[in-house]
């Protein structure tokens, strides 16, 4: 049944009267800064997990067959890893950065770069983001949340982890 003084059906959508509360509003920053409700879990984090083992698999291979030798590789590997340094400017710049770093769009861009403009160089660090980027995921460091490193969308990292 309707609560008393609120409009009726349609009526209640469309109204430009303010809903009430059925929480206390928080201040906007507080409620970015929120733990995250539902990380992955079970089969997802599994599956998850199981595509970057994949992704580092197909990079590896890409690399044998297109790669500019193994030391340059080795060098190259961990330069992802340099996005860290955005912690030291906070939570929420360190997640920014880092997942910058470590999500697919930026390797896949550059090997597509490399490929269609036929550049050896954007080719071989396409493959070696990539191989670092499915590491990652395979290892279980996925993407992270401003809320602190340990939080991450395959879930909590360290000794506590509650999922």
């Amino acid at each position: 049944m309707a609560d008393v003084g609120s409009p009726p059906g349609f009526a209640r959508f469309v109204s430009l009267r303010r809903p009430a509360l059925r929480e206390p509003q928080h201040h906007a920053a507080s409620v970015a800064l929120r733990e995250p409700a539902a990380p992955a879990v079970d089969g997802v984090r599994t599956v998850l997990r199981f595509e970057g083992a994949v992704v580092l698999a197909v990079a590896l291979v890409g690399y044998a067959q297109f790669g500019m030798g193994w030391g340059v590789f080795a060098l190259w590997l961990l330069a992802p890893d340099l996005s860290l340094l955005g912690y030291l400017a906070g939570p929420r710049v360190g997640a920014a950065l880092y997942n910058a770093a470590h999500a697919l769009i930026g390797p896949v861009l550059l090997l597509a770069l490399g490929v269609f403009a036929a550049q050896p160089w954007a080719v071989a660090g396409g493959l070696i983001w990539l191989a670092r980027v499915g590491l990652d995921h395979a290892l279980g460091f996925g993407l992270k949340y401003a809320t602190g490193f340990a939080s991450t969308h395959l879930g909590r990292i360290g000794r506590a982890d509650p999922w």
